[in-house]
């Protein structure tokens, strides 16, 4: 596993620790004895099957959901004593059912903003996720990519140090997907720190600088994806199938384009 100061060749400093922790749901243990860290600057995955404990472990973090035991910090305040300095300092991806259906993107924007009390303009926060065509547009008239990025932008109102992101490209199309990746990536290079769900091991190869796998309630392996494939192929493992240079993805892409879309 690598340290603190073996990532990307630099110090990084953890953003997010969490030290053994436990969730119970009367006798059943969703979470047991989960340990990490995400470092500052970093995309950071949560991978694993449905009911491994993925989503019960990120909803502690982000202090919707208490604890049974264990410790957990972000940005160096506790979510049982900060709670309230540390929903200042993240963004968390709503689903669809977090969004007023009478409100265009616009007026959501400023709902948002104004939830947070503070004040930024529509047409920036529309334009980050090239949406700004779509500013007088209800959020249920967008297309599945439109919604996603629509949902991006609402977890940056708030200009946090930290963003939560569940199965962002679910059900899109590959153009979709390719430039939902592109617009995670700019986040993290703005200097946002990006923790992703995903059920897409291509996605989490591609995007992630550290994964952790989580099965069970625990968690079974953390490391950068080149180290875990590179430590496969040692192992012996051979895919059935020649891997190309390329896949039938990267076809379509390239036969039909990358700009946004509406579809």
């Amino acid at each position: 596993m690598l340290s603190v100061n073996d990532f990307c060749g630099m110090v990084k400093y953890p953003i997010i620790s969490v030290d053994n922790l436990v969730k119970h749901y009367g006798d059943f243990e969703a979470v047991k004895g989960i340990s990490f860290e995400v470092f500052e600057g970093e995309i950071f995955g949560l991978l694993g099957p449905n009911g491994a404990g993925k989503t019960t472990t990120l909803e502690i973090i982000e202090t919707l959901r208490p604890k049974t035991s264990g410790s957990v910090t972000v940005d160096g305040f506790n979510i049982e004593r900060d709670a309230d300095q540390i929903k200042q300092r993240i963004g968390v991806q709503l689903q669809a059912a977090g969004y007023y259906p009478n409100l265009n993107l616009t007026e959501l924007i400023e709902l948002f903003s104004g939830l947070y009390g503070i004040k930024v303009s529509a047409h920036e926060m529309l334009d980050k996720v090239a949406l700004t065509d779509k500013a007088k547009s209800k959020y249920k008239e967008l297309s599945g990519g439109q919604k996603q990025r629509f949902s991006i932008a609402t977890t940056l109102i708030n200009n946090p140090r930290i963003i939560f992101l569940d199965e962002p490209t679910t059900g899109l199309d590959p153009q979709a997907r390719r430039n939902l990746w592109d617009l995670i990536r700019q986040i993290r290079d703005n200097g946002t720190t990006v923790v992703i769900t995903t059920h897409y091991m291509d996605e989490a190869e591609e995007l992630c600088d550290r994964i952790a796998f989580v099965d069970g309630g625990r968690i079974i392996g953390l490391d950068t994806p080149d180290h875990f494939i590179d430590e496969l192929i040692a192992s012996g493992f051979q895919r059935k199938k020649e891997v190309k240079g390329a896949n039938l993805e990267d076809v379509f892409i390239a036969k039909t384009g990358k700009e946004w879309k509406d579809g």
